[in-house]
């Protein structure tokens, strides 16, 4: 019998500013000491080079997006993955054309780009006005076979859509991570969505029997705090690794996948599946 595979992943959680030098220099820091500690995967947050600058709309804010090609975060975190040898899936705001997408660059653990997703679904709202910024991504889901596994990636409200988590899971994702950033709400100071919004994920953990991992910023920007509370949930739907709204750091899980792939056909949501009754998931 061959050996089990198992996987380290990480989760960064940190507070941001306005130095993109500064932010690019924690959040290297901060996946080196993952890497130290044994992490194979390692997820930083949504957006990290910068504030949360959806906040507001402003038009000076889109000269910080870049292409992809030759992109100097990008190309740092290519350097950074091979010299550890992990995987670092890079949120970054991109300039594709005259348009500008909201997108995540999969570094491999020999600094080789798998390729690039794009945000599929793109809120609009007090506080997070990222309509204004980012068109709606073309790429599709994207599963990318890594060096240590097979990695299914969504940013942020991709995250509380059931389809996406299904679809990655569909096309062989061993592992689910979402880059995040979401704090409190300008409109509803008294509204924390930190608990729904946990939950919607450890619901994909769940109904698809797949890990999960989450990665926030934290700290206060303009009238915005974000919470952190990054977390890993196993395959259960249990938090194993989880930090507070104030914790800067990088917390680590290990799966043992063969073990995660017998569960859950063991489960049987799979087998059970019936496309021929979801036709209304395809119509608005």
């Amino acid at each position: 019998m061959s050996p089990s595979k198992n996987i380290t992943i990480a989760v960064i959680q940190a507070s941001l500013n306005a130095d993109v030098a500064n932010n690019v220099a924690k959040i290297s820091d901060l996946v080196s000491k993952a890497a130290h500690q044994g992490a194979q995967v390692i997820l930083p947050p949504e957006l990290f080079e910068s504030p949360y600058f959806c906040r507001e709309e402003r038009d000076r804010f889109f000269d910080w997006a870049q292409p992809v090609e030759n992109h100097p975060t990008i190309a740092h975190f290519k350097k950074l993955a091979q010299e550890l040898n992990v995987v670092i899936p890079v949120s970054f705001f991109e300039k594709s054309g005259q348009v500008y997408y909201n997108s995540l660059a999969m570094v491999d653990a020999d600094g080789s780009v798998l390729g690039v997703y794009r945000k599929s679904h793109i809120p609009d709202g007090p506080g997070y006005e990222e309509k204004f910024y980012f068109r709606g991504g073309d790429t599709g889901f994207k599963v990318w076979d890594t060096a240590f596994g097979k990695i299914g990636v969504g940013i942020c409200w991709d995250q509380w859509f059931p389809e996406c988590a299904r679809a990655m899971v569909l096309m062989g994702a061993e592992i689910l991570l979402y880059p995040t950033a979401i704090g409190s709400e300008p409109e509803e100071p008294n509204l924390n969505t930190k608990d729904p919004w946990q939950r919607a994920m450890i619901g994909h953990a769940v109904s698809n029997v797949i890990p999960v991992a989450a990665a926030n910023r934290i700290g206060l920007e303009g009238n915005q705090t974000f919470y952190g509370h990054s977390f890993i949930s196993n395959h259960r739907g249990d938090k194993v690794v989880e930090l507070n709204d104030i914790e800067e750091g990088a917390i680590l899980a290990s799966f043992d996948l063969d073990q995660v792939r017998l569960n859950r056909a063991s489960f049987g949501f799979f087998r059970d599946r019936r496309p021929d009754l979801y036709q209304a998931l395809l119509s608005p």
